[in-house]
Parts: C-alpha cells; structure tokens; sequence
C-alpha cells in the first residue's frame, strides 16, 4: 500500500525528536506503539471474525446443498419402494390367479 523505506523513518523521526523534544520522545514513542499495537490487534480480531463468518455461511450453502440432494435421493427411494410394492403385488397377483 504505502512504501516507507528508511529515510523517511529518519525524517519522521527527526522531525518528532525536534517537535516533541527529547525528553518527552521516548514516553511518547511509547503511547504511540501502544495504540499502533492495540490497533492492530482490533484489525486481526476483526479479520478473524469476518473469515469465521464466512466459513459459517459456507457451511450453510454447504448443509443447503446436501439437503437438497438428501430430499432428491429420498423421492427416487419413495419411487422405487413404490415400483417394488407394485411389483410384488402384481407377483401375488398372478400367483393366486395360477393356482
């Protein structure tokens, strides 16, 4: 994103050690990496939970998609237990004509 290299860290820095003085910079230094850290501690938990939540709804589309199959699978076993009883009835039937 942004490209800091060395010499603009010397110039942040001398500009801070100017401004601030320098009995005040490393106090000051330190709230700031305090906040930077805390900040990107807030950004990582955030990531975290975005991608948590998108591996949940995955698994919805997932669970979705599988229930849908279980319900098509389910009609052709209704089909074909159907088709079995007829057959079996229509097996009886000509058994009990032959006889």
């Amino acid at each position: 994103m942004f490209d800091i290299g060395f010499w603009e860290l010397c110039l942040v820095g001398l500009v801070s050690l100017l401004v601030i003085g320098p009995e005040r910079l490393p106090k000051a230094a330190r709230i700031a990496g305090f906040w930077v850290g805390k900040a990107r501690h807030t950004i990582d938990a955030v990531k975290i939970e975005i991608n948590q939540e998108l591996h949940a709804e995955e698994m919805r589309q997932i669970v979705e998609e599988q229930k849908a199959e279980m319900q098509n699978f389910q009609s052709i076993m209704d089909e074909t237990h159907e088709a079995t009883e007829m057959a079996k009835d229509e097996l009886i039937n000509l058994d009990k004509k032959s006889l």
